[in-house]
């Protein structure tokens, strides 16, 4: 949480406190030794094997594919968490304060800055080229035909980012991927457009209220305030700190005596977020054989760490309190644009060579779009808000920041026509996914939808 943000705690910190279920305040129950640890820097993996798709109606053919991803696994945006934590090494170094595992970490976290200089503080790391990669090639052999009939009909392919490096660079890849496995596809493929108000939009004109919202909501601060500054996080900070400094030092940043560098929390939250970053730049480590930042961190407190990111997400991009959509309605800017080209492809027409026919829409952006969206659409695991009384906590509500929107998460919509009807399978990180409640599929059990059952199930139908 920014420190403008919390500025803004006190007044409701205390009363939210209370309103802590006693499974937030318990390490051991509300967290588990798992992936999630990650949050949203969790490394991509699809979630569906190639071959286990369901075959659309007989009769149906790819006419059109569409999707947005988040750009791949990076760099840590900048050096700050590791300049953090190596002056308090540096100073325990020179007092002989550094435990044995300490005295390796060091120059460890040194290591680590510098292939992150190198890539790019925020680039794409080598691990975020192969996710992109494989992500275009796996959708290239899931829809062998659609490609086909793009190469030999001349229609176009359209790649459009936020416009940050990389999103661009995701787009770029994805698409020089899908050229190398069909050249015939190359000429096709339009440069890498930009467009903000689609695909930044929590940072352009339409997220303006959203941003108010994040900089000055009471109810915000206060509920992310009374999560972060539990007991649990000041004994997760000390376990962590003693794994890398002698007792003596680490309680002396407990005390504060090292408040100008960072408390204890910020120190302990510096080593997590290594740890975090650490499975993205693998590619980057010596000999590609990893970094392992977990030699310094728990699994349970990189847990209960991996809550507390988890918790700030879900609050400030996913569905948040029950009674507003002020995280997620300016994703329907996304939404809008994930129907217009499905109706556009369901208008065309099968038998001519249009050579405006568009035969793939390809979006990339960043988890501030994907976890507005996925709320929006009530996808797996953003479907439960919560109330001020019972805030957000493992124990009962399935948002997960790894399962949600890892490094390279997408969604994904094919359509397949049959002469004047149209059906939708959604995909959601390669796993075909029902649409929310209330949209019926064609079949019982079908992961296909009728266009204008999905229009009428979103509210588009006049």
């Amino acid at each position: 949480m920014n420190r403008a943000t919390l500025a803004l705690a006190a007044p409701l910190c205390a009363l939210l406190a209370t309103a802590l279920p006693a499974q937030a305040a318990n390490r051991s129950s509300s967290v588990s030794a798992s992936a999630d640890s990650y949050g949203t820097k969790a490394s991509y993996a699809p979630q569906q094997s190639l071959r286990s798709y369901q075959q659309p109606p007989q009769g149906f053919v790819p006419v059109f594919t569409e999707n947005v991803s988040r750009h791949g696994s990076r760099a840590a945006t900048d050096s700050s968490d590791g300049e953090l934590i190596l002056k308090l090494w540096d100073q325990a170094e020179s007092e002989s304060q550094l435990t044995a595992r300490g005295k390796e970490f060091g120059p460890k976290v040194r290591a680590l800055l510098d292939a992150m200089a190198k890539v790019g503080y925020g680039n794409l790391s080598g691990r975020g080229r192969s996710e992109l990669a494989g992500t275009a090639v796996r959708m290239e052999k899931r829809l062998p035909g659609l490609f086909a009939g793009i190469a030999r009909n001349g229609e176009k392919i359209d790649v459009v980012s936020s416009g940050q490096g990389r999103a661009v660079d995701s787009g770029q890849i994805f698409a020089d991927t899908l050229a190398a496995t069909d050249p015939a596809l190359k000429p096709l493929i339009g440069p890498v457009r930009t467009d903000k108000d689609l695909l930044y939009f929590h940072k352009a004109a339409g997220g303006a209220a959203y941003r108010d919202y994040i900089a000055n909501d009471q109810r915000l601060a206060g509920t992310l305030t009374s999560i972060t500054e539990q007991p649990a996080t000041h004994r997760a900070a000390s376990d962590v700190l003693r794994k890398i400094f002698k007792r003596p030092f680490a309680q002396r940043i407990v005390d504060g005596e090292f408040s100008s560098v960072g408390s204890a929390v910020d120190a302990a939250e510096a080593v997590y977020n290594l740890y975090g970053i650490a499975p993205a730049m693998g590619d980057e480590s010596p000999g590609g054989r990893g970094w392992h930042m977990d030699r310094y961190i728990s699994q349970r407190d990189a847990a209960w760490f991996g809550y507390l990111s988890d918790a700030e997400d879900f609050y400030e991009k996913g569905p948040g309190f029950a009674d507003s959509d002020i995280t997620y309605k300016m994703a329907n800017v996304l939404l809008d644009d994930f129907f217009k080209k499905a109706e556009t492809a369901q208008d065309s027409s099968t038998s001519s060579a249009d050579t405006n026919t568009l035969g793939a829409e390809l979006r990339f952006t960043h988890a501030e779009e994907i976890i507005p969206l996925a709320a929006l659409m009530g996808l797996p695991g953003s479907t439960q808000g919560v109330t001020a009384e019972r805030p957000y906590t493992y124990g009962d509500n399935p948002w997960r920041g790894a399962a949600v929107a890892p490094m390279a998460s997408n969604i994904q919509w094919d359509v397949f026509r049959k002469g004047d009807t149209t059906l939708v399978r959604m995909l959601y990180n390669e796993k075909e996914t029902a649409f929310r409640a209330g949209c019926r599929p064609v079949a019982k059990g079908s992961k296909f939808y009728d266009l204008d059952e999905l229009e009428r199930c979103f509210g588009r139908t006049s």
